[in-house]
């Protein structure tokens, strides 16, 4: 194990966050550097348990107690060698999970968890900095081509893993630059794109090809694509949101959160002059939140995305509304250790500015006589027996000229693509698939959210990576590719 005593005898301590005066102003990321030994003693913290209950709450089978122990060594060449066992992409997760990891350790069963989560990053940030991420090619050409349709964390993860077992892999992008969400939903301040930049260009010097620009249904038919390719991936993710079906809902200024975020990142780049690489985007002027009252409708991470890009863009107020009751601020009963807790959580955007309002519901968007939008009225609501109900007499109006809608996805995009190809969907709206990721066309495979349906980080991932193993054994009839999941397992709730 690590330190013997850390546990112990030190404190858990994550990075600081920037002054929240200062990081408001600019798109940066808001950590500050943490010094490598504080980062050392952290790690010695970790008890290198006889049962590692971290790797349940991991879908990636991340081998955690050991890469703390070889951090805590100075061990930094081996510590990333056993992180990208199981991780591609330990700088994506150690940014952007919300670490089941550390609720299931077992420190945190009577006192605070080891800070996996940021030992997770700073590893991985120490390789790139020391040069010790490289292309990894493949010795020999297996002569196969496949198709990844999808360039997000699981379509990433599935493509690098299959061009590293020597097939010829095209990545296919609707969007102008590789990465889906992780370029164009998740804010500059929470993962700058030179993180994400970087990865591609790996994958490109290992051989991985990225067609960008290029929207599969409209450009490629599904049908060409599985003539032209010996297998297909499917990684399009769960992009088709959640609505709020209420009056006032055709209204100037209510959007959804996946129609503003893209501007956010534009704008943090200083790419707001550029063509617009978003379909849904074509017809629309940038959506700017500055000197405008926001309200935002869901209480998640997409919803605290929108939070921190509107007081970044200079909102005059955001107010920030969920339907659930306030979380408690500790473990309840009914969530006992090592699962994932529902409790209250603060994330950076929270610390910064707005007001959070729990257990109230939108009744209807109320606009002017030119069809600007220009309140909310909403109502209080409480639950019982699993139902929500209203508050008699509660209702009350709040001024909102911009309204994002961030209530989460319901499925896949039912595009011309899946219909070309002719895959079979749930009663979830999800991609049909069985235990091989094979969808109910032969050689074509799915892949993250768009098979399991709206999730981690980690399971896109570790599902891309399963894939690759189900596509490669397709192939070649048999696989040395690591399969971490069964598309049959389910995450937990997050």
């Amino acid at each position: 194990m690590a330190d013997p005593k850390g546990f112990l005898t030190t404190e858990r301590q994550v990075p600081t966050r920037r002054p929240v005066d200062v990081r408001i102003l600019d798109w940066k990321e808001v950590y500050e550097p943490q010094d490598f030994t504080e980062l050392q003693k952290q790690a010695g913290r970790c008890m290198d348990c006889g049962i590692p209950f971290c790797h349940q709450g991991c879908p990636l089978g991340n081998l955690i107690p050991e890469w703390n122990d070889l951090i805590w060594q100075g061990e930094k060449k081996e510590a990333i060698d056993r992180l990208h066992a199981t991780n591609n992409f330990p700088e994506f997760t150690g940014r952007l999970c919300p670490a089941p990891c550390e609720t299931a350790c077992v420190v945190a069963i009577n006192s605070e968890a080891v800070t996996i989560k940021q030992i997770e990053l700073r590893t991985i940030e120490e390789a790139f900095a020391n040069g010790t991420v490289i292309p990894l090619p493949s010795e020999r050409l297996t002569g196969k081509t496949i198709a990844v349709v999808g360039s997000g964390p699981a379509g990433l993860a599935a493509a690098q893993q299959l061009t590293r077992a020597g097939h010829t892999v095209a990545v296919f992008e609707r969007g102008a630059k590789p990465g889906g969400l992780l370029r164009y939903g998740i804010p500059e301040f929470k993962m700058e794109k030179s993180i994400l930049d970087r990865r591609i260009a790996q994958m490109q010097s290992e051989g991985t090809r990225f067609r960008n620009g290029v929207n599969i249904g409209v450009d490629i038919t599904g049908s060409e694509l599985r003539r032209k390719y010996d297998a297909v991936v499917i990684a399009v993710g769960a992009t088709d949101w959640r609505d709020l079906q209420v009056p006032g809902r055709e209204l100037n200024g209510v959007y959804q959160a996946m129609e503003y975020l893209p501007w956010g990142n534009k704008q943090s780049l200083g790419e707001l002059d550029e063509l617009d690489e978003l379909e849904e985007l074509e017809d629309e002027s940038a959506i700017n939140a500055a000197g405008k009252h926001v309200v935002i409708l869901g209480g998640g991470d997409t919803g605290a995305d929108c939070l921190g890009t509107a007081i970044r863009q200079g909102a005059a107020s955001v107010t920030q509304l969920e339907i659930m009751p306030r979380p408690e601020n500790e473990r309840v009963a009914e969530q006992p250790w090592p699962t994932y807790p529902m409790i209250y959580r603060v994330s950076g955007a929270h610390e910064e500015s707005g007001e959070r309002i729990f257990a109230v519901s939108t009744e209807e968007f109320l606009g002017d006589k030119q069809g600007n939008l220009r309140a909310l009225k909403i109502v209080e609501t409480r639950l019982v027996e699993g139902k929500f109900e209203q508050v008699a007499g509660s209702e009350r109006e709040i001024a909102a000229e911009l309204v994002f809608l961030a209530m989460g996805f319901v499925g896949p995009e039912k595009s011309k693509f899946l219909e070309q190809l002719g895959v079979d969907f749930d009663d979830r709206g999800n991609i049909v698939r069985n235990e091989k990721y094979a969808t109910s066309v032969d050689g074509v495979f799915v892949a993250g959210d768009a098979g399991r349906g709206q999730s981690l980080i980690v399971w896109a991932i570790a599902e891309g990576r399963s894939a690759a193993a189900a596509v490669d054994e397709f192939l070649e009839g048999q696989t040395q590719l690591p399969s971490p999941i069964e598309p049959t397992d389910r995450p937990m709730t997050v």
